[in-house]
């Protein structure tokens, strides 16, 4: 178990070019000022995927100083066929980012992509295009609704925030090829990071919901640190989970069911499709595998009560990153 420390009040992430000792917790709510500077090594971004009855969403717009990276995936569950569009702009160019997670804009253009978020107190609205793509979305945030955020200190010099927001009710409307869907009885995730990262890492990522539950799992970046990025979410309140985790999975065969347990989770996983993602650019690399699934098992609350997991719907992914 490790012993992290809640954060209740305001914070900047920097103290100047290093991170803020202040910083070091995790929170409830977005509470970090990510006042990054400069240039090297910062990283930003922001991903929402969305998971409908007919559909799984990927949305993302980043900035990796030397490169803006984004994206629109749409999955169609009842075919397993995959739509992609994705632009690499030199030097993140017409990107841009708030330093606080759900107040104010998001912007990436490029490549015929583009992607705008709109956030307030009360919720988010995205919309995307790129050829054969329009997506509208609506996320509104419910009163108490609870997401996890942490700041993992790898060094003074090397740090990173994470918001990991789960089960927010999306609506709205996919246009793939000229036909229009509507985005309804969906959730939808967000993975909002800020920091400055080691040039190579390895992460695992796990998220899951249903109505009135929710799990966040990750591993491997953040071991050994002495916080996670784990939890549990009932009734839009976060129990937070703080130790890391044991990740088994066949990376000869991915579609094969993972096993993710620590203190507080025994949590199974058994993928329906494999989304490979890869870039390499030279001194930009990465290479994801996302599997969307469902989960079993279960987690532990606060109170000690193990919370089921069957039902849940998601993802598990191990990424590797060369940036």
């Amino acid at each position: 178990m490790t012993h992290e420390r809640e954060i209740t009040e305001p914070v900047d992430l920097c103290a100047g070019a290093r991170l803020n000792p202040a910083a070091v917790g995790w929170s409830r709510t977005p509470l970090h000022r990510s006042n990054l500077r400069g240039w090297g090594r910062v990283k930003r971004w922001e991903y929402w995927g969305v998971v409908t009855p007919t559909h799984i969403l990927g949305l993302t717009a980043s900035s990796l100083d030397y490169a803006g990276v984004h994206g629109i995936y749409v999955l169609d569950r009842a075919t397993g066929e995959e739509f992609t569009r994705d632009a690499v702009v030199p030097f993140a160019a017409n990107t841009s980012f708030p330093d606080v997670s759900g107040a104010g804009p998001v912007r990436a253009r490029g490549g015929g992509f583009q992607l705008a978020i709109d956030q307030n107190p009360t919720g988010s609205t995205i919309t995307a295009s790129a050829p054969g793509f329009a997506i509208d979305l609506t996320v509104p945030l419910p009163p108490g609704h609870e997401s996890l955020s942490v700041v993992i200190p790898w060094s003074a010099r090397r740090f990173q925030y994470t918001v990991k927001d789960l089960g927010r009710p999306a609506t709205g409307t996919l246009t793939l090829n000229g036909r229009t869907v509507a985005v309804d009885d969906a959730f939808a995730v967000l993975d909002h990071g800020r920091g400055k990262w080691p040039y190579a890492i390895r992460w695992n990522w796990a998220a899951g919901c249903a109505p009135g539950r929710g799990v966040q799992l990750g591993g491997r970046w953040t071991d050994g640190t002495g916080l996670t990025e784990n939890g549990l979410f009932v009734d839009g309140r976060l129990h937070k989970i703080g130790s890391d985790l044991r990740w088994e999975y066949d990376r000869a065969d991915w579609l094969r069911p993972w096993k993710i347990t620590g203190e507080r989770v025994e949590a199974a996983f058994h993928p329906f499709h494999e989304r490979v993602a890869k870039t390499n650019l030279g001194i930009l690399a990465n290479e994801t595998h996302q599997c969307f699934g469902e989960f079993s098992g279960w987690a532990e609350a606060d109170d000690g009560e193990r919370v089921p997991l069957d039902g849940l719907t998601g993802w598990a992914e191990e990424a590797r990153n060369r940036w």
